[in-house]
C-alpha cells in the first residue's frame, strides 16, 4: 500500500479545484456588492445635492422630515428597482455558464433570486439612508440663499 488516505481526504482532493473556483466566486461577488453599495451612496448622495434648494424650499414651507426622507428613499427605491430588473435580465442570460458550478440548485432557481433581489433592495435603502437623513439636516435659509 502506498499513499494510504482516508475517505474525506480523498473527497477533498478531488473538490478543491470546485472549492477554488466557489471561493473566488464568492469574493468576487461580495466585491461587487460592496461596489454597488458604495454606488448607491455615491448616486444618492449625488442627486440630493442636486436638489437641495428644493428640499430647502420643502423645509421652510413646511415639510416634515420624515416627508424628505421618504421622498429621498422613493427616489433611491425607484433606481434601485431599476438597477435589480436590470441585472435580473442579465443574470438570467449568463446563468448557463456557471451550471457547471452549482450542485443541486438549478441557475435560474427563484428561492436564490429572491434572496438575492431582497438583500440587494435592503442595500439600496440602507445605502441611501445617510444622504435621506443629511437631506433633512439642510439649512431653508442657507439652501435657498445658494450658499
Amino acid at each position: 500500500l502506498y499513499a494510504v488516505q482516508t475517505f474525506d481526504q480523498v473527497v477533498a482532493i478531488s473538490t478543491d479545484g470546485r472549492r477554488f473556483s466557489m471561493l473566488l466566486l464568492s469574493l468576487l461577488a461580495a466585491a461587487g456588492l460592496a461596489l454597488a453599495a458604495v454606488g448607491i451612496y455615491g448616486v444618492v448622495v449625488y442627486f440630493v445635492t442636486q436638489r437641495r434648494s428644493e428640499i430647502g424650499l420643502r423645509l421652510a414651507l413646511g415639510a416634515t422630515r420624515i416627508t424628505v426622507v421618504g421622498m429621498v428613499l422613493r427616489q433611491a427605491a425607484l433606481l434601485a428597482v431599476a438597477g435589480i430588473a436590470g441585472g435580473i435580465v442579465v443574470a438570467v442570460a449568463v446563468t448557463g455558464s456557471l451550471a457547471t458550478l452549482l450542485f443541486e440548485v438549478s441557475p435560474t432557481d427563484p428561492i436564490s433570486y429572491a434572496i438575492g433581489v431582497t438583500f440587494l433592495f435592503v442595500l439600496a435603502l440602507v445605502a441611501s439612508a445617510l444622504p435621506a437623513l443629511r437631506a433633512t439636516r439642510i439649512d431653508p435659509v442657507r439652501s435657498l440663499a445658494g450658499w
